[in-house]
């Protein structure tokens, strides 16, 4: 009997001894990763006059205090069209030696100075702005929208829906559709880009077209969405 204890005792340290050294190597097993560091020279939204060259800043990047400056692919550059006013993006990207990637990115507005009209401000949606589902009409008015000038002629839209998601059904900013439009000579607005962060989609594409009205100081447009709802938009301030 004596034997049998002392055999279980032995195979129970042999069992403990074991767990533990299995455990030091769980705790030595665990590594340190070290993030790209981006730091994008220059300023994050740039105007460039139609027509001008574009010379672009640069990003540096450092690594766990060294320079990583060569781990930077950038992209969108080729892109940029001087001579055609609009919205484009310059993305900086990196990957440690873990695999974790790191991205930052700029806006280069290619404006024209000619254009002189501002329509910042906060507008209000009027009588006649409506939406159109499934052959069914839901009006809807007094809902603001801000519109911010980015640029000559290039302007920042706090809701493209003006109002319909973000403060009617008061689901908040995150289902507004941000974006930016274009003004140009003769009242035409052009959408450059836009999207709603809560559902991670945007208007349907070619559905929008708009005007600014100087006379009567009014903005309407109108703009297609999930595929089966326009939007019929009417502004003043």
């Amino acid at each position: 009997m004596k034997k049998i204890f002392l055999s279980l005792m032995l195979g129970m340290s042999l069992f403990s001894l074991t767990s533990c050294n299995d455990s030091k190597d769980e705790l030595t097993d665990s590594r340190l990763t070290y993030y790209v560091k981006l730091d994008m020279q220059g300023d994050a939204f740039v105007q460039v006059p139609i027509g001008s060259t574009y010379t672009d800043a640069g990003c540096t990047a450092t690594m766990n205090g060294e320079d990583a400056t060569s781990r930077i692919i950038t992209t969108g550059l080729d892109a940029i069209d001087t001579n055609t006013a609009g919205l484009y993006t310059v993305t900086y990207s990196a990957v440690n030696n873990d695999g974790f990637p790191a991205s930052v990115k700029r806006t280069v507005a290619v404006c024209d100075p000619t254009v002189t009209t501002d329509i910042s401000g906060t507008w209000t949606t009027q009588a006649g702005t409506y939406r159109l589902y499934k052959g069914a009409t839901t009006p809807f008015a007094g809902y603001t929208c801000k519109i911010q000038k980015a640029a000559p002629g290039i302007f920042s839209v706090s809701d493209f829906f003006a109002g319909w998601y973000d403060q009617r059904a008061g689901y908040g900013s995150s289902y507004a559709c941000k974006g930016y439009l274009q003004l140009l000579a003769d009242g035409t607005l052009v959408c450059l880009s836009n999207g709603v962060a809560g559902w991670g989609d945007a208007l349907d594409e070619g559905t929008f077209s708009g005007a600014y009205d100087a006379t009567t100081e009014t903005i309407q447009w109108q703009c297609g969405y999930a595929g089966s709802m326009t939007f019929y938009i009417t502004l003043n301030k």
